[in-house]
């Protein structure tokens, strides 16, 4: 389930502050960082973002 347009406006990456892509749509939801130096997915849990750069995964 796609995240609200207003919410994700708003959100940004906590590691680099950059904008954040809306992935929660794929098979695992997730919020990827778009900055090409940081990069990284956040999960969403039962609609939930969980922007802990700890639960983060890193690019591949």
């Amino acid at each position: 389930m796609p995240l609200e347009a207003g919410l994700l406006e708003i959100l940004a990456c906590p590691a680099c502050h950059a904008p954040l892509n809306d992935r929660t749509a794929d098979e695992t939801p997730e919020l990827v960082c778009t900055s090409a130096d940081c990069g990284l997915a956040y999960p969403v849990r039962d609609a939930i973002p969980v922007l802990l750069v700890d639960e983060a995964r890193r690019p591949a």
